[in-house]
């Protein structure tokens, strides 16, 4: 069973409910009758929310703000269902980048050769860097997530009409759907958007808040955007002590688009996935690590693992009842939550592996 069998079985009520024995009944008949659902009591929980908020007395403004962004979210969660099977990389940068520029050829050719990988490609479907990100992968190998704007943000014509196109009312779904989505991330210059795009990012992978992720700063040869950018993170944040040198390797900086494709495709190379088993983060790779490797990260990275050491484990229950990867072999340790500039290294340390075992050209 994977995590989208529905399942038809009674369920107890969890503890977050209404409050009011008669309508959380009411909400269980309902759920019922919608028919077979893998997490009936998720869905007990979002319908309650519903009707807390309405015998709260919760304002117009905000019952608004909650009905939009839960149906924006729903919307993006079905467009993107089908091709959960592909990786896909998010293209930011300038809307105001012109066709005969630099960084647009930059954008349209990264993206090119990103599908020539069988990757997919997520832009904000608007012009400049958005248009040249989706005309280098090709309309069926793109996403479009537009934002709402009073000026600039209306659909390009390589992804308009398409069915991979989601416009959003907010932000903050927008930003979600991005995060969610990506498996990894390329930034290109830009203005006040693409900042906002780079230093979420960062807080999002600094904070453990979204999982290791490979994040390319794309210049254009001879451009020093990027460069300058990185000139300041260190002048101003690292020498200062607001960020850890560790927290530079968040980021990959070049100008070279192969060097871009190589380092993206490379976070992949054994590395698969993560997810938390109770307290421990169990790590899945495609190739197993000998004992030597084991000791190796167990020496190197003792300073993220709060207890016990870093240990090959089989999949777990719940791996297995969600279909999580369970045939990968997989590494766990309790991960201290503080280091996850660290996760990034050890999950380049576990790539090397790979590298290192394959022969040289």
């Amino acid at each position: 069973m994977t995590e989208h069998d529905p399942v038809d079985r009674p369920f107890e009520l969890p503890r977050y409910r209404v409050g009011d024995d008669e309508l959380d009944a009411k909400i269980v008949d309902l759920i019922t009758a919608a028919g077979p659902t893998s997490d009936p009591e998720l869905i007990f929980e979002l319908v309650a929310s519903a009707i807390r908020m309405q015998r709260e007395g919760v304002a117009r403004r905000e019952l608004k703000i909650a009905n939009y962004s839960l149906k924006e979210m729903r919307y993006a969660f079905h467009v993107f269902a089908p091709y959960r099977h592909r990786r896909k990389v998010s293209v930011f940068g300038s809307a105001r980048t012109r066709v005969d520029d630099e960084a647009y050829r930059s954008a349209e050719q990264f993206s090119a050769k990103m599908a020539e990988r069988d990757w997919m490609v997520i832009t904000g479907a608007g012009p400049g860097i958005m248009a040249a990100g989706i005309e280098g992968a090709g309309r069926e190998n793109s996403f479009g997530v537009n934002i709402q704007l009073p000026f600039e943000q209306i659909a390009n014509s390589a992804i308009a009409g398409d069915p991979k196109l989601i416009n959003f009312r907010y932000f903050f779904t927008r930003k979600l759907t991005f995060v969610k989505e990506s498996d990894a991330f390329c930034l290109l210059p830009g203005g006040f958007g693409t900042m906002d795009e780079a230093f979420e990012l960062l807080t999002l992978l600094q904070t453990g808040k979204a999982y290791p992720s490979p994040v390319v700063l794309l210049d254009t040869p001879g451009s020093r955007y990027w460069e300058r950018w990185r000139e300041f993170v260190v002048d101003e944040l690292l020498h200062d002590g607001m960020i850890k040198e560790d927290d530079l390797h968040l980021v990959h900086l070049t100008d070279d688009l192969d060097d871009a494709v190589e380092h993206i495709c490379r976070f992949f190379t054994n590395y698969h996935s993560m997810r938390y088993v109770g307290r421990r983060l169990v790590v899945r790779h495609h190739h197993p690590v000998s004992d030597e490797q084991l000791a190796l990260l167990n020496d190197e990275f003792a300073d993220i693992v709060e207890r016990g050491a870093i240990e090959r484990v089989e999949a777990s229950p719940s791996e297995r009842r969600d279909g999580d990867a369970v045939d990968l072999p997989r590494l766990a340790f309790a991960f201290d939550q503080f280091g996850n500039a660290r996760l990034r290294r050890f999950i380049d340390r576990l790539n090397g592996f790979v590298e290192d075992a394959q022969p040289a050209p």
